[in-house]
C-alpha cells in the first residue's frame, strides 16, 4: 500500500509565502555611531541634551554633543581628582602608557584615515596625519623619563647649601585646540601635557570632531587612568570663557589666530594667575614640534635648599 502524500494546506502556503517575502524584502539597518564626549574615563552624553550637526564630505550629517559649562566643570573636577595619582606614577610607567596609546592608534589606522577623509582630507593627507600622530606619541613617550634629567639642575649658591631645581607638573590644563586639525593637533597637545604628570580637558575642533571622539576610545583602551584626558566637543565661542576663567585650572592652551581671543584668554587667565600658552595655527606635520620644550611649557620649577653636612 503506497503512503499517502500530504497536500499542503492553504494556511501553510500563505505562511511560507509571507515568510519568504518578508525575508526577501528585509534589509539590515546599520547601527549608527553615537558621538559622545569623554569625561573621567566614561562616555556620557552632554548634560544639557544639546547637539549640533556636522556635515561630512559624502553629504551625510552626524550629530555631535554641544558641551555646556556644566560638562566642562565636571571634566575639571575629575581631572583634578586624577592629576595627583597620574603625577605620582613613575616616569617609566607614564612612558609605557603613552607608547600603548600609539599602539592602539596604530591598530585603528584604517578607521582614522576613513574619518579624516570624511572631514575633507585626501587619502595621502589622512595617512600622513595618522602616521605622524602615532610617531608623535612615541616621541613624547621617550621623553617621560628623560626631561627632568635635561632641565633640572644643581645651582651654585654662596652659602653652605645644596640647591636643586626640579621640574614638576603644573596641574590641570585646559586646552582649546586648532579648529583646522582633526587628529594631529589634538595628539600634539595631549602628549607633552600628560608626559610630565598633568591632566587635561580639551575642546576639539568644532567642525572636525569625528576623530576626537575616536581618539577618546583609543585613550580609554590604553591603560591611561580615567580623568587624565577629557575631551569635549562643541562651540569655542560658548566655552572659551569657562576654559579661561575656571579657578581650579592651572594653565590654559589656546590655538587661534584671532587677536581678540588671544587677548581675552590672557586677561582672564590672570584672575588666578594661570599660565597661558597661546599659539597661532600651524603645520602640525612640522618635525620642529617634536621637542621637549613643549613639555616644559606645562611644568613648574621647584627649588629645594638643603644644608651641607646634615
Amino acid at each position: 500500500m503506497e503512503p499517502k502524500t500530504k497536500t499542503p494546506t492553504k494556511s501553510s502556503t500563505t505562511s511560507n509565502g509571507t515568510a519568504s517575502a518578508s525575508k526577501a524584502s528585509t534589509k539590515r539597518i546599520p547601527v549608527l555611531k553615537t558621538y559622545k564626549i569623554y569625561i573621567g574615563g566614561k562616555f556620557p552624553r552632554t548634560e544639557s541634551g544639546r547637539y549640533y550637526k556636522v556635515k561630512q564630505t559624502n553629504g551625510e550629517v552626524v550629530s555631535m554633543c554641544l558641551s555646556s559649562r556644566k560638562d566642562f566643570r565636571n571634566a575639571v573636577l575629575v581631572a583634578r581628582a586624577a592629576q595627583h595619582g597620574w603625577a605620582s606614577k613613575s616616569a617609566l610607567l607614564r612612558s609605557q602608557i603613552l607608547y600603548r596609546m600609539a599602539e592602539m592608534l596604530e591598530t585603528r589606522t584604517v578607521q582614522f584615515i576613513s574619518e579624516l577623509e570624511q572631514m575633507g582630507s585626501t587619502t595621502d593627507e589622512a595617512q600622513k596625519e595618522v602616521e605622524t600622530a602615532i610617531d608623535r606619541l612615541i616621541y613624547f613617550a621617550g621623553w617621560c623619563d628623560k626631561y627632568t634629567q635635561v632641565f633640572s639642575s644643581v645651582n651654585p649658591v654662596a652659602s653652605s647649601h645644596f640647591n636643586f631645581s626640579n621640574m614638576e607638573p603644573t596641574g590641570v590644563v585646559s586646552a582649546i585646540c586648532d579648529e583646522n586639525s582633526a587628529l594631529l593637533g589634538l595628539v600634539s597637545v595631549i602628549a607633552p601635557v600628560i608626559a610630565s604628570g598633568n591632566s587635561i580637558v580639551l575642546l576639539a575642533s568644532e567642525n572636525k570632531a569625528l576623530s576626537a571622539v575616536t581618539l577618546a576610545e583609543v585613550i580609554n583602551d590604553s591603560d591611561l587612568p580615567g580623568g587624565v584626558v577629557n575631551i569635549l566637543t562643541g562651540s569655542r565661542k560658548e566655552l572659551i570663557e569657562h576654559f579661561a576663567t575656571h579657578m581650579d585650572v592651572n594653565a590654559i592652551y589656546l590655538n587661534t589666530d584671532k587677536a581678540e581671543e588671544q587677548k581675552y584668554v590672557q586677561e582672564k587667565a590672570s584672575l588666578n594667575v594661570k599660565r597661558a600658552i597661546v599659539e597661532a595655527p600651524q603645520n602640525w606635520l612640522d618635525a620642529s614640534l617634536e621637542n621637549p620644550y613643549r613639555i616644559i611649557d606645562f611644568t613648574e620649577v621647584k627649588t629645594t635648599w638643603h644644608p651641607i653636612g646634615i
